[in-house]
Formats: structure tokens, sequence, C-alpha cells
């Protein structure tokens, strides 16, 4: 065979080699069983059984004399068959034992077998002994009897609340000596951090691009902040995320579908498992142990001839300390051995090997299957709770670093694309000239959204003290939080008050008949103070009596707040979304998120005041906050205000059937944990639709400075949205004066208009009809009409006159003085100045006309779109207008003013009005 053909058949060999031993490798071996009800298949081996355990660990706290580094346990619905298999070694010399297994499921036992591991061929446990690795795997066959006590739907309900336990029993002493306990799994759950988190990620971003945006477009703060308050705000987002995550820190009882469930939120409040964070904030926070094996047993061989055992069983704590002493000093040979018992890898080739199966428990967290307050919410996570607060206070630095890095590489990505020429250089000028602030207001946003967290995790660190330095940093952390932004709250709120009192005066609340979220019935309560603002057609159902407490301007001038332009920089991150006479709730929603932080992070050791607490405080602050309804854009106020306020109080209330003292059953305590997750979910979607529809309004008000809109089914809900922002920028619920006061300064922020002077306007001129006009080619019926209220109409232009037409020009000598001579033919030139007359303008440019029906010197353009002509909007229509800036509403509104002003006729010496002869 020639060179080539010999390198192409080797080539050959090779890869049919591999393509037999990856078809090997995929082969199943296949066997045949018997269900529990009596159903004969055939079935892989490797097959994913009905029920598995998962993680597991020592349930006597370490005291076990075994160290265990595989644990795994199955029942296989379909062959009635349980499999055990277990890894390990032992500091015993020798022991004879008996096994003892069991399964519970939903606070009952539903299975239990003791066997003598000699009769069913363990012999690494028979005996027991310190020179012999221990791999004792074994078979058992069931019935339906003995199964029973499984429900059927514990096979398909998410996240299977169960647990697999073996006991050790020692022959010579009758005692327990060792106890390994696993949660037993059924492949379904609720549990989807990556998955789910990676989804809300996206919405979050989502939410806070379109944010950013709203506060960095544009040259007017007043103007900016309008538009910024009806975006989505991202506190708002937060505040939804870990209000579902901290239901978990409750010290109650959980079921395990709310742990799973809660999972999936535990990054909006920092906590982000990675395993080289973890690794290094465990030996920092107390948090030791091997890792990769359970149990207490150590490197020394303990004889257990002579009251050995017995000394090490009843003098566990002792004895404990020695050989914890001992593994400290032997820490290589340790190594060492457990270098040589580590599990191994899962082998796809073997088709007895499965990958199902959990992994030792890691140091510090709770024993598999105890879902019980904080740590059991955390243990989903595989977070120890000594970590918990140093985990997230690291994650929010890297948040602060992020957030200064994006800012600072905007800001040089906009100037480069503006020396490239490729953005108009005005684009985004005012953020380009003052990034720096924009840098530091968005370090203090993320330090005011994770002010609740912090709180929560400080004050649960303060009550589970682990070493001193996460708790001197959580302190520290703590009083920053509380005492800094605190501080700021009170410093901002102090340099708009300090020119005034607050004054109190009887006042009444009134409560009508009204409907929430535009369906559901419900009081609404009004103060009497108030009833002017708001009229009701039917009676109040009742009153109580109650205190007006407001605030009197030494300076009833002063701009309002959402017009003082450098209030707005410096304090703007704390109070821009909210209502002109709601400005300070920040303050109000500082205190509320404390007073919750308190029950929820420092009342841990006391679970009947911490669960019925937080229950009143919701109660409460739902009441109170949904009187004050402190949002200014309506899509805050559902979510924050009603839907993030009932669910609270729905959650809560719901908790506090998990207390121990009504010892719900686990089932029951399962069902109740489905509804709290389906309210939280509701909530949840709800919230992603308001950051989808919150997107689109963003993206209308980006495109407020521009005349067309590029989707034409929503151009009248863009202009809509304008007008809706514009009367909420005033504050109906605002006394009347102030809503006026606010009005005339926003017009003053941006225009400042000279005060108009006495005069008269001729409000209606009706034209009579001359000699001359009897012999003109001018048919006035066929003119487009200006308007209901008016009679006159001007000549179209553009026609060419008949005086300069000789074949125009009829014999009129033979008609009546008072006839009407007629043309012999026309042509579409005559008809142009009446069809572009009637072509109605865009809706923006309706908009921008202010709704007014203006005189007959408005300006061209407006007189154009609302379908009003004038002789000198006519003429002006001829010349070209240079390009330039399309102009806001405000600028539009304004200018239209000084129009109406100029053009508006001044009075006569002796008070008559002037008119125009024609």
């Amino acid at each position: 065979m020639p060179p080539p053909l010999c390198r192409l058949g080797a080539v050959a060999l090779v890869l049919g080699s591999f393509l037999t031993a990856t078809t090997h490798a995929r082969e199943s071996t296949y066997i045949s069983g018997t269900s529990l009800d009596g159903v004969t298949t055939s079935l892989a081996v490797d097959r994913t059984p009905a029920l598995y355990t998962g993680d597991f660990g020592d349930c006597l706290g370490g005291q076990s004399l075994l160290n265990v580094t595989k644990f795994d346990a199955a029942f296989y619905y379909d062959n009635s068959t349980i499999l055990f298999h277990l890894d390990g070694t032992t500091s015993l010399k020798s022991e004879a034992l008996m096994m003892y297994i069991s399964v519970e499921a939903y606070g009952q036992t539903r299975f239990t077998m003791t066997f003598d591991p000699c009769l069913v061929n363990i012999y690494s446990l028979c005996p027991m002994n310190a020179t012999v690795p221990i791999t004792a795997f074994a078979l058992f066959q069931v019935g339906q009897q003995q199964m029973s006590g499984i429900p059927q739907i514990a096979y398909e309900i998410p996240d299977f609340e169960g647990y697999f336990r073996l006991q050790l029993l020692s022959n010579s002493s009758q005692t327990e000596i060792g106890c390994f306990q696993a949660v037993m799994r059924n492949g379904a759950t609720f549990s989807h951090p990556k998955a789910i988190s990676s989804i809300l990620a996206v919405f979050t971003a989502t939410a806070l691009a379109a944010s950013f945006a709203t506060a960095a477009y544009g040259v007017s703060i007043p103007h900016m902040r309008t538009h910024y308050a009806h975006s989505f705000s991202v506190l708002v987002v937060f505040e939804t995320f870990q209000s579902v995550f901290f239901s978990g820190a409750l010290s109650l009882n959980w079921p395990s579908v709310l742990s799973a469930w809660w999972s999936n939120f535990a990054w909006a409040a920092g906590l982000i498992p990675t395993a080289g964070m973890l690794h290094s904030i465990d030996s920092f926070a107390g948090v030791n142990g091997n890792a990769s094996q359970v149990g207490g047993a150590g490197s020394t061989i303990i004889n257990n001839n002579g009251g050995g055992l017995a000394q090490q069983i009843y003098g566990r704590s002792p004895v404990a300390d020695v050989l914890g002493s001992l593994r400290k000093r032997s820490h290589e040979l340790v190594g060492r051995s457990v270098q040589l018992m580590k599990r191994q890898p899962f082998n796809a080739s073997d088709p007895y090997d499965y990958n199902w199966n959990g992994d030792p428990v890691k140091p510090g967290m709770p024993i598999p299957g105890d879902w019980s307050g904080f740590a059991g919410t955390l243990s989903e996570l595989r977070i120890p709770s000594p970590d918990a607060f140093m985990i997230s206070f690291v994650w929010l630095l890297i948040a602060l670093v992020a957030v200064a890095f994006a800012v600072v590489l905007l800001k040089i990505s906009l100037e480069a694309l503006a020396r490239l020429k490729w953005i108009k250089e005005d684009r985004l000028v005012y953020f380009r000239g003052h990034w720096k602030g924009y840098v530091t207001t968005s370090l203090l946003r993320v330090a005011f959204i994770s002010f609740f967290t912090m709180c929560v995790l400080a004050m649960f660190q303060f009550n589970h003290a682990g070493r001193i330095g996460p708790t001197v940093i959580a302190a520290i952390v703590f009083a920053a939080f509380t005492l800094g932004l605190g501080g700021i709250g009170a410093y901002a709120l102090r340099s708009r008050l300090r020119f005034g009192k607050f004054a109190m005066e009887p006042d009444r609340i009134q409560f009508h008949r009204g409907h929430i979220l535009g369906c559901v019935p419900w009081f609404v309560p009004i103060r009497m103070s108030q009833l002017r603002e708001q009229e009701f057609s039917q009676r109040p159902l009742g009153s109580i009596p109650f205190v007006r407490w407001h605030f009197v301007d030494d300076q009833p001038d002063r701009t309002r707040v959402h017009q003082d332009q450098p209030y707005i920089r410096r304090f703007g991150w704390l109070f821009a979304r909210y209502r002109l006479s709601r400005w300070w709730y920040f303050i109000f929603w500082m205190a509320y998120q404390f007073v919750r932080a308190c029950f929820i992070g420092g009342a841990t050791t006391n679970p009947i005041a911490q669960v019925f607490g937080l229950f009143i405080v919701d109660i409460i602050s739902l009441v109170v906050i949904a009187t004050i309804s402190p949002y200014e854009g309506q899509r805050n106020t559902v979510i924050a205000v009603w839907l993030l306020g009932i669910s609270k109080v729905v959650t809560t209330g719901l908790s506090v059937a998990f207390l121990p003292d009504f010892n719900l059953d686990r089932i029951s305590a399962t069902v109740v944990g489905v509804v709290i997750i389906v309210i939280q979910a509701l909530l949840v979607i709800a919230l992603l639709i308001m950051i989808v529809l919150s997107g689109i309004s963003s993206w209308m008000s980006l495109t407020r400075n521009r005349e067309y809109f590029p989707s034409e089914r929503l151009e009248g809900i863009r202009i809509r949205y304008f007008e809706h922002i514009e009367a909420k920028a005033l504050d109906k619920r605002a006394p009347l004066e102030e809503r006026t006061r606010s009005k005339r300064s926003s017009s003053e922020s941006e225009v400042k208009v000279p005060p108009a002077e006495p005069n008269f306007s001729v409000a209606n001129v009706r034209r009579i009809s001359k000699i001359e006009d009897e012999y003109d080619d001018y048919f006035p019926d066929l003119e487009p009409h200006a308007g209901v209220h008016s009679t006159f109409s001007p000549r179209p232009i553009n026609r060419t006159s008949r005086t300069n037409s000789v074949s125009s020009r009829h014999s009129v000598s033979s008609l009546p003085r008072a006839a009407r001579g007629h043309r012999a033919s026309w042509s579409s030139r005559d008809f142009t100045p009446w069809t572009e007359l009637e072509r109605p303008g865009t809706a923006l440019a309706n908009r921008l006309s202010g709704g007014h029906t203006p005189d007959h010197s408005t300006t061209n353009v407006t007189g154009v779109l609302k379908k009003q002509v004038s002789v000198a909007s006519l003429r002006a229509a001829e010349i070209p207008i240079p390009e330039s800036r399309p102009t806001t509403a405000s600028e539009d509104t304004v200018k239209i003013a000084q129009t109406e002003d100029e053009t508006k006729p001044e009075p006569n010496i002796n008070g008559a009005e002037k008119s125009e002869a024609f």
C-alpha cells in the first residue's frame, strides 16, 4: 500500500475507534423491573430515580465517629427498589454495627428499615475498622405496603420536602455513633437562580437605562425632572425584589417551596455566591471546616476495647476537643487522607454510575432538610449565614465601582463620537458638561437603593456575631447608612424648610365610596380641607376627627421645589420622582424601611414579636402610603403603593401560620407556601409589564423635541402622554394657589415673558363686499372657512390675477352692473390653495398650539395647524423658514403668547378699537 494510502487508512482506523468508543459510552444497559403499580417494563440503568438525595450533612452536629465523602440514596418507583451508597472512613479500630435508615416526608416518617450490614454483604462495615475504607452499596426491594406512606403527589410536586437519614448503632455500647442526613428531591423545583435571575436582571437593566436616559436628556432641569419622574423607578424595582427575598428572613420554619422560590431574588440583595468569594470570606468570617466530607472522626485511631468507645460516646465533648486539636496539628496528614478519600467524578462510560447525587454540606450551614429561618433560606444558595453580610457588602462595592465606571465611559464615548462627527455636537450637552455631578448622584442613588438591605444584614450580623472582623465592618456600614444617608436626608429637608414654620389645625377625614386600580371597590379617605379640590356626588359614609399639620412658608412667592434648579441638582436623587406636595416623602421612606429592617434583622431571636410587629407595620404603612400617594408617575404608584403594599401585608399575614404555636402540619404549610408564591409571582409579573410600558413611555420622552414620531400608531398616545405629564407636574392635590404659582414658575423658568400691558383685542371682524369684488374672479363661497365664529375668509395666494391675463378678460358690457362673470375653464392650480389649507396638521402641532383658538394675528404654523388662516400667515408662508432646532411644548406655548401680544392692536387715545381698512 502506498504511503498516502497508509496514512489515510490509519486516520480512518483512529476515527473509527473514536466513534466506536463514543457509541459505547452512550450505550445504555436495560433491565426488567416491576413498579409498585404492578407494571413490568424494560428500564435503563442510568435513569433518574423518582426520589433521590441531594446534599448531606452530619445530624450529630459534627460528632459522628465517621468521615463520609459520599452518601447517596434513591427510590425507584418503576422497579420498587431503594438504592443506598456510602463511602468514608472511621477512627475506630473495630466495631460491629447495626444500621437504621428512615425517610421523612412532610413532617412524618414514611419509611423505616433496620438491617445488619453483614447480612447484606457490606463487608467494609462487618465489622467497621479504621484500616479498611468504608464502601457500602446496597439495593433493597420494597413493596406497596412499605412505601404507602409517601403520597403520589410527592413524586411530582416541586421541591419535595423530606430527607433520608442513616443512623449507625454500636452493638457493644448500644448507642448511636454516627448519623447522616440528606435532603430528598424529585427533580422539580422553583429554584432556578441562574435563569430567573438573568431574566430579572435584563428587565432591571432596561429600567435603569430608561431612567438614566430621561435624567440625562435635555437642557431644562425642571423639564428633565418632569420626564424623569414618569420613568419607572429603579428603587421600586429593587424594593420589590428585596421585599420578596427578605420575606424568608423571618425566624419561621418555612416549607421547602418558599426557600426555593426566594433563592431566585437573592441577587437583588447582593447575595450572589461565587466559589472564590466564598472561599476567601469563610476564613475571615470564622467559617472553618473541610467542605469535602462530613463527620467528626479524626486521624487518630481510637482503641474501643476496654471502654474506649464508651468514653468516646458519653464523654463526647472533651474527646471532640482533643480530636479537634489533633486535627489542627496533623493538618497535612488529614489533607492527604481526605485527598485519597475524595469522591470520584462521574464516569459517563459506566452505565451504572450516576450524577444526580449531592455533595457534603458546607461548614456553617444548617443540616440538609432544615429550612428554618434566614439560614434555611440561604442554604438554597449554599451561603453560610455568617458570610451573608460580607458577601452583600462586597457586591455593593463592586456595584458602586461599576456604576461610576459606566457613567465615565458614557461621557468618554460621547466625546469621542462628537469629535468623529458621528453625532451632533450638542447631543446630550448638559450631561457632558455636568458628568461629575451625575457620577456623584448615581453613587448616592445606589447607596439609597441598598439602604434597606444593608440595615437588615448588618443587624442580622449583630444578632449572630461570629468573629470580630465582620462585626466591626457591619457596625461601620450600619452607621454610615443610618447616620450618613439619614443625615443627608435631614439636611435636604432642612435646606428647603428652614424659611418657614409648621402649623397645626383641626381637620376631619371623610370616607367615600371609590375604587382602587379602577375596578376594586374601596373606601376613599379624604380630608375636609381637600374637599374644595375633590367633589363627590354622594354623601360620605362617615368621618373621624383628624389634625392637619402643614407648612407655612415665610416666602409665599418662593420658587417651588420642582422648579428650584440648584436644589434639584443637589438633592434631585432623593425627591425628583415624588409629587409637588409630597416631595418630602424620601425621609418617610427611610424611616419606614429602617423600622422594617429592625423587625426583620434585629428581632430574629423572638419570632412572635418579629412577625406580629412586622405585620402591624406593613398594615399601617399601606394605609399611610396609599393616603399620601407620593409618586408622580402612575406606574410607580400602582407597583410601589398598591401592589407591593398589599403583597407585603398578605405575605406577612400568611407567615403568621408558620409560628410554632399554631403547629401547622407540613402539607398545609406547603399549601400556604404555594399561595404566597402565587401572590409574589403576580407582583413580579406586573412589575415586568410596567417596566416594558415605562420603557416605551421613556422612548417617547426622548423624542419630545421631534415633530414627528417613528410610529404613527403611537402618535396619539404620545400626545396624550405629554399632556398627562404636564398636568401631573402641577399636582392636582396641591392647593390651588400653589398650582398657580407652580405653573407661573415653570413658564418663567423656560423663557422670561414680559408682563402684558392693558390693550384691546379684535375678537371678530366682518368684511362687507365692495363693488370692485363683483368684477373680480373671487368666490368666497369656495374658500375654506377659518372657523364657526369667523366670517372673514382671505383670498387664496399664488393665484394669477385676472388683470394680468388677457385671455381671462370677458366682456361684461352687456351684463348688469351687479352681475357676475364666470370663467370659461378651471385648472388644478386654482384649487391648490384650498387643498393645502384643508390638510389637517399633525397631532403634536395641534398640542403645541396650546389647545386655544388663535385670532387673526396668529403665526403661520399655528394658523395652518388649527385650520385658521390670516393674511399675515398666508404671506409668511411664501417666505422660506431656515432650518432650526425643534422646540419643546413649553417653548412653543411661550412663543405663541409672545406673537399674540405683539400682534394685538394698540388702543388709541380715545379708547376706541383700532381696525384695519379692507
